[in-house]
């Protein structure tokens, strides 16, 4: 069952094409990161998918509806967490996400989701006196509370603390367990590569790969570089069978290998070198 299909989805400003052609499929319950360069298309797909910016070709289906013409029925069923918002400064936490809670026929209770975020301790505060990363928790906090089944996330953890990071993250497969389709941006690979089970690149309006994370780049087929010390010295060897090279080696050294390392490529390496190839 597909939760969204796109199919030759294309935009344009000013008679250039910002999206062209672009196919998406995202399966129910799986979460995709849509992967990209500043200007490539990411955050206008996003929000044609949402509803909320027009389409000046090809065919789009969000849970079964076209996004051009959404219903309330529809709108119930989506949660969305934007790149920015600047509203509700002057209630406070628990105010802004009691008012959000009355959109949605079923809310996960407005207590249930400031813990949720991470926010007990600023449920009281108002909106105006939130850092940056505490106001980016709220707004996560108003995109799930009405249990979404489809939530999209365009850089969610923009100004997140490391910790913040990995709470959010813990968040989101929380969400997944529970069915939650998941479409995400998002400029940290690493986030990607820890929630995404599928990356679509955009590159100047056009997919250019659409894959697992593991898969991108042939990261699964590169060779993968090993460290280690030898009679005091640093050693490094290349090689696509790192098994059977450490088991050979643990037997020439006779026991543990000091400051063994396995580096594989990692997928912001992968990436980086897709794009490079594209703009060439």
């Amino acid at each position: 069952m597909k939760a969204v299909e796109v199919r030759g989805l294309i935009r344009q400003y000013g008679g250039k094409p910002a999206v062209h052609d672009l196919d998406l499929d995202v399966a129910a319950g799986e979460c995709v990161a849509i992967l990209g360069p500043n200007g490539a298309g990411k955050s206008t797909t996003i929000e044609i998918l949402e509803g909320y910016r027009h389409r000046d070709g090809g065919s789009v289906n969000v849970l079964g509806v076209d996004p051009a013409q959404p219903n309330r029925a529809w709108r119930n069923r989506i949660g969305i967490v934007a790149q920015s918002s600047d509203d509700l400064r002057d209630a406070t936490v628990r105010e802004a996400i009691h008012h959000f809670s009355r959109f949605y026929r079923q809310t996960r209770g407005v207590e249930e989701t400031i813990d949720l975020v991470g926010l007990t301790e600023k449920a009281s505060s108002r909106v105006s006196t939130l850092s940056g990363g505490q106001r980016r928790r709220l707004d996560v906090g108003l995109g799930v509370v009405g249990r979404p089944e489809l939530l999209f996330l365009d850089e969610p953890t923009t100004g997140f603390d490391p910790e913040a990071r990995q709470q959010f993250w813990q968040l989101i497969e929380q969400l997944k367990s529970e069915g939650v389709t998941v479409l995400l941006t998002t400029h940290y690979l690493e986030e990607a590569d820890t929630l995404a089970d599928r990356v679509v690149v955009i590159a100047r309006g056009v997919k250019v790969a659409d894959t697992t994370p593991r898969e991108l780049g042939h990261r699964n087929e590169a060779t993968v570089s090993v460290h280690w010390l030898e009679n005091g010295a640093a050693r490094e060897e290349r090689t696509s069978t790192p098994t059977a090279f450490v088991a050979g080696l643990a037997d020439r050294i006779g026991g543990e290998i000091p400051g063994l390392e396995i580096r594989r490529t990692t997928l912001e390496q992968a990436y980086l070198e897709l794009l490079d190839e594209e703009t060439q």
